[in-house]
């Protein structure tokens, strides 16, 4: 799934190789409606030969205007292009909403710590937790290189003392040690940032 995505996503960005730009898509449509500076006159005067013989186009933006010149197929051909692109975009937005993205984002270092607050949440919200952390770890911390996760208490706890290289079985490790956590430990007012410092202290991790 990451993979397809990303494959999307370059399509994307190879839109304005493939002239798909306001701009690019009037320069090939019909060419823009001149203005120059007269010295007699002491302004700018726009060419009128072309009123009335072109359908025009006025941009928003800076006011420039633009004759169009092109037969309705060289336009109807720019609309499915256009809505081509809109429809990948609609699906990179719906890919990058859903299940562990929707809650964490994407993930796009390469090595990370997930550090764990549960702070005194209920049982019920204890599960959806580690739920979505499984989720995450499933989804997306396969695809990067290397991973740890810590949770904040008055003990803190580490899965693994250093960074791990992601493989099916570390993750799985993770998922299951992740599953083995006490619903309630001892906890102070500086466990969170003693979890965070600690995770910084590994010089490998990036986030």
């Amino acid at each position: 799934q990451p993979l397809i995505s990303s494959a999307k996503w370059l399509q994307l960005h190879g839109l304005k190789r493939n002239k798909l730009s306001l701009s690019q898509i009037l320069s090939q449509i019909g060419f823009q409606h001149r203005k120059d500076y007269v010295t007699t006159l002491g302004k700018l005067v726009a060419s009128r030969y072309a009123d009335g013989l072109f359908p025009q186009y006025k941009r928003a933006q800076d006011g420039s205007v633009y004759n169009l010149t092109a037969k309705k197929e060289l336009i109807l051909h720019f609309v499915d292009c256009l809505m081509g692109a809109i429809e990948l975009y609609k699906q990179r937005m719906e890919w990058l909403t859903s299940e562990s993205r929707q809650i964490f984002g994407v993930i796009q270092e390469q090595c990370i710590v997930i550090v764990l607050d549960f702070g005194t949440v209920a049982p019920t919200e204890f599960d959806l937790c580690r739920d979505a952390l499984a989720m995450v770890l499933l989804e997306q911390v396969t695809q990067i290189a290397k991973f740890n996760l810590i949770r904040a208490a008055q003990d803190l706890m580490k899965w693994q003392q250093k960074s791990t290289a992601v493989s099916e079985h570390t993750v799985k490790s993770a998922v299951t040690w992740l599953w083995k956590l006490d619903h309630m430990t001892a906890a102070s007012h500086t466990s969170s940032v003693e979890a965070l410092l600690e995770a910084m202290s590994d010089e490998a991790v990036s986030s």
